[in-house]
């Protein structure tokens, strides 16, 4: 998922938000019908940030075979019907030409389109065209993102709503540095399966914590220059792990933001986090020893600072205790169980009274 880029529907008019009239006479005022579903369906759509576009054909518009004065009054209504539940269209594209004009406009042409596509505000990973003909599907795959089918041929509004809403939060991301090489993919919503070898055995073990108690997948693979020391391999984790989680989470719609937590044995942790989009650490630690295995326990506060700084987030911890082990276990615990409500999606809200995280 990408982020700070505008999610645009591209919606055919006719069958797919009104019922495609058998000709736009006067009197069709009388008889337009929204599609079954369409306004509850775009209002959640909104609630996710999605913005409207409207893309039709409409062959001879402002000819004497489709003079305007037929046309305009239905679609006057029609977006009237629209507003008056606050849905609103940012921008419409009708396109007058017959098919036999083979103009570049037309749709599966992207002719009325380009701006959007030459702008690069565009997400081309969470943008659709949705329509109810195969040229809706061919101008989705000429724009290079993605085609929905609707109607009775396709998908009902329901549908389509819950499987935009609900998309699968991943992010796979790859960083390769003269001292590390590494990729990360993750996914929010589905947790184990982790599969985590960086070439430090407790580290595997924390991370997979984190992933654990956060109740997220964790892919993970590092090789790094350990023959040195283990510095650039734990901080550049904490970095690549940071950013997939970022990735992930998009605009962050729906999280749940916060948490908190969690005694391990003798010691106790206390980790409070906010995915603010804004990134501060805050650490308070003593550990007896100075290392646990091959991970240095310097290393701790390293890795959460990176972690923080490229998940974009407030972290802070605390932990005391006399076992070393089972105080960086605790962090790293309690980060994981930090994070599960934070990650969690509660709806399509943005947490936010700013309109932006």
């Amino acid at each position: 998922m990408s982020t700070n880029k505008r999610r645009i529907l591209f919606l055919d008019r006719d069958g797919t938000l009104i019922i495609e009239p058998e000709d736009f006479q006067i009197d069709s005022l009388q008889k337009l019908e929204l599609v079954e579903s369409v306004i509850p369906a775009l209002l959640k759509l909104k609630a996710a940030g999605y913005e409207f576009v409207i893309v039709s054909n409409q062959d001879g518009l402002g000819t004497d075979s489709n003079p305007m004065e037929n046309f305009q009054p239905p679609h006057d209504k029609m977006l009237s019907l629209f507003s008056s539940q606050g849905i609103h269209f940012v921008a419409e594209h009708i396109d007058p030409h017959f098919e036999s004009d083979n103009s570049p406009n037309r749709k599966p042409g992207i002719g009325m389109l380009l701006d959007y596509l030459k702008s690069g505000d565009l997400d081309l990973e969470d943008s659709w065209v949705i329509g109810d003909r195969k040229t809706d599907l061919q101008l989705a795959e000429n724009m290079g993102i993605g085609g929905i089918l609707c109607g009775p041929r396709g998908q009902h509004w329901d549908d389509i709503a819950h499987q935009l809403c609900m998309r699968p939060r991943r992010a796979v991301i790859e960083r390769d540095t003269n001292e590390t090489q590494i990729r990360v993919e993750v996914d929010l919503d589905t947790g184990g399966g982790n599969d985590i070898s960086t070439g430090i055995g407790f580290f595997d073990h924390m991370l997979d914590q984190v992933a654990a108690h956060g109740r997220f997948r964790l892919v993970l693979s590092c090789s790094g220059d350990l023959e040195i020391d283990e510095h650039h391999t734990v901080e550049d984790c904490a970095l690549a792990l940071g950013k997939a989680l970022d990735n992930a989470l998009g605009d962050r719609r729906g999280i749940g933001r916060y948490g908190f937590v969690l005694p391990m044995d003798e010691s106790l942790a206390e980790v409070a986090i906010d995915l603010s989009g804004r990134p501060a650490f805050e650490f308070e630690a003593s550990f007896p020893r100075d290392s646990v295995g091959a991970f240095s326990t310097e290393m701790v506060s390293h890795f959460f600072a990176s972690l923080s700084q490229s998940l974009r987030c407030a972290l802070h911890m605390k932990v005391s205790g006399e076992n070393t082990h089972h105080m960086v276990e605790g962090l790293f615990k309690g980060a994981g169980r930090a994070l599960r409500p934070a990650l969690a999606r509660q709806g399509t809200e943005l947490p936010s009274t700013k309109g932006l995280l």
